[in-house]
Parts: structure tokens; C-alpha cells; sequence
């Protein structure tokens, strides 16, 4: 067993919601490298022998299953590119708990690019969980740029979640899906951005197969002088159904750039989309400083039930 520092087991208690142990099927990426990993009998990780990354096999008996991913990066000057793929068995029941954390306390700019492609088979079900936090007190930023692609085979589901809790100065975020017959995908992504900070998420949805549905959501809060922009995209080719929702909420001298695409290829494709950008409600604001509550605490408040 690794034994670990306390800034990463700090790192690892914000990026990881169930809490990281080395049981079972996980892998740590630590500055680079991996610095430990399990399997279990339904669950095989093994490293890449041409580049940097790793192949996850997951067989259709696991079910239920917890798999622990995390990316930890301490070392100021760190740039780490790394190449997951993951094949996952007809009737296979998952839950792939992934994530970045940073902390740079350095001049130099530290950097991962996690490139993920999910091979999804038949009927199975998977739930993936991945957050980005960065910290330190260096003036060099924490930079993050994570590339997914999902593979959905016949009656299969995916759920994204994503976070990005706070301290990321800069992310480019590109997501493609390709779906078969009666897939179904459901994403769901929280941002939230500060200072200067840029946020950019690109999003391509393809509704190939029949019956196929698509349910994508998107809440971020701008704060200080920092840039998001969204662009998700439904491509729907066969009868099937998608909704795209983004709602934001902007403060200060920040930016918001919201851009919901929808292409119908198909007559009995069913596409919706929908988005909203504002302030914080005055109303709400007042009614929490009537129980006592400062301006920042009722802030605070509202941003927290409106990311969860």
C-alpha cells in the first residue's frame, strides 16, 4: 500500500465523493505516474505499453461495482497527458469515480490532459463521476483539459457527471457521444469559475440509433472577470429524443457565453433545447438576510442549492 502526503489525501477527499481507499479496482495517477492500483475478479486495469495510460476491462458480472480513477498533481511545471480506455461487457453495472486535483505552488504552469474513451456494451449501465479542483498559493496556473468519448451499443446507459469545483484557471472540455439503438445518456455539468479564470465546454451528441434519448443539463456560476462559454450539440439521425438545458448565473464583471445547438437529420427526431442566464434573485437575497444572513453568506447559499 502507497502511502500518501497530506495534500493529496486532502486532493483526493474533494475529487472523490465516496472517498478513496486502495481496494478494490482503482487506479491513483500521481504527477504523472501511477503510483498504485488494484483489480478485482470482474475488474482488470492494465498500463498501456505505446503511451502513457491505461485499459480498464470491465466484465458483464460486475455489478454494482465501484471503480476509483483519481489524477493527483502536486509538482509545480507539470504537464501529463494520459490515454484511458475502457471496455465495458454486455450487462455490466458500474460506477467509474475519476477526477483531477491540483495543487501548484510554483511559478510554472501545471497541466492534464485526461483523453477517456468508454466502449459501452449492450444493456450495460454506467455512471461516471469526475471532478476538477485545483489549490495552491503559486502564481503558475492549474490547467485542465479533459477529452471523453463515449461508444453506446444497443440499450445501453451513460450518465456524466461533471464537476468543476473551484480553482481550475483554465479548461477546455470536449465531450463526443455516439448512440446506438435505445441508448440512453444523461449528463450532467457544474462549473463554477472565479478571478480571471476561462472555462470552455464543447459538447457533440450523436442520436444514431433508433429510440435513442439524451437528457443534458448544464448549471455554472461566473464570478470575478472569468469567461465561460457552452456550446452542446444534438445531432439526432433516426427517430429519437434529446433536451439540452443550460442555465447560468453570472455576477460581477464576468462572462457567459451560452450556445445550445440542435440538428435534426431525421423526421421523427425530437430535439429540444433551452437556456437562461442571469443574476441572483433580489428577492431571495432579501428573504435570507431577513434570518440574519450576511450578503456573502446568503451568496453563498444561493450558489450551493443551485449547483446541487
Amino acid at each position: 500500500m502507497a502511502e500518501l502526503d497530506k495534500v493529496t489525501e486532502e486532493i483526493l477527499e474533494k475529487i472523490d465523493s465516496t472517498g478513496f481507499k486502495q481496494e478494490g479496482a482503482f487506479n491513483l495517477r500521481y504527477n504523472g505516474y501511477s503510483l498504485c492500483h488494484g483489480n478485482t475478479s470482474h475488474v482488470t486495469i492494465k498500463r498501456k505499453e505505446d503511451k502513457q495510460g491505461m485499459d480498464v476491462y470491465i466484465s458483464g458480472e460486475a455489478k454494482g461495482e465501484e471503480i476509483h480513477i483519481p489524477v493527483v498533481v502536486t509538482k509545480s511545471g507539470v504537464t501529463d497527458e494520459v490515454y484511458n480506455d475502457f471496455y465495458i461487457e454486455e450487462g455490466a453495472d458500474v460506477t467509474i469515480i475519476a477526477g483531477c486535483g491540483m495543487h501548484n505552488s510554483g511559478c510554472n504552469d501545471s497541466r492534464h490532459d485526461g483523453i477517456h474513451t468508454f466502449h459501452v456494451g449492450k444493456k450495460a449501465n454506467v455512471r461516471y463521476e469526475e471532478k476538477h479542483y485545483g489549490q495552491g498559493e503559486g502564481t503558475g496556473a492549474r490547467i485542465l483539459n479533459p477529452v471523453t468519448k463515449i461508444i453506446m451499443d444497443e440499450s445501453s446507459v451513460f450518465t456524466l457527471d461533471s464537476v468543476q469545483i473551484e480553482g481550475v484557471d483554465s479548461t477546455k472540455r470536449k465531450t463526443e457521444v455516439i448512440m446506438g439503438a435505445d441508448a440512453k445518456l444523461f449528463v450532467m455539468e457544474k462549473l463554477m469559475t472565479h478571478d480571471s479564470q476561462e472555462a470552455v465546454s464543447d459538447m457533440d451528441v450523436y442520436l444514431n440509433g433508433e429510440g435513442s434519448s439524451a437528457q443534458i443539463i448544464s448549471r455554472s456560476v461566473a464570478k470575478g472577470s472569468s469567461v465561460q462559454i457552452f456550446h452542446p450539440k444534438a445531432i439526432g439521425d433516426a427517430p429519437c429524443h434529446a433536451h439540452i438545458q443550460c442555465d447560468s448565473i453570472i455576477m460581477d464583471q464576468a462572462r457567459v457565453c451560452s450556445i445550445p445547438e440542435i440538428d435534426a437529420k431525421h423526421i421523427d427526431a425530437a430535439i429540444v433545447h433551452e437556456a437562461a442566464i442571469g443574476r441572483i434573485n433580489n428577492e431571495q437575497l432579501i428573504k435570507l438576510n431577513t434570518f440574519g444572513l450576511t450578503g456573502e453568506e446568503a451568496e453563498a447559499i444561493i450558489i450551493e442549492n443551485f449547483l446541487n
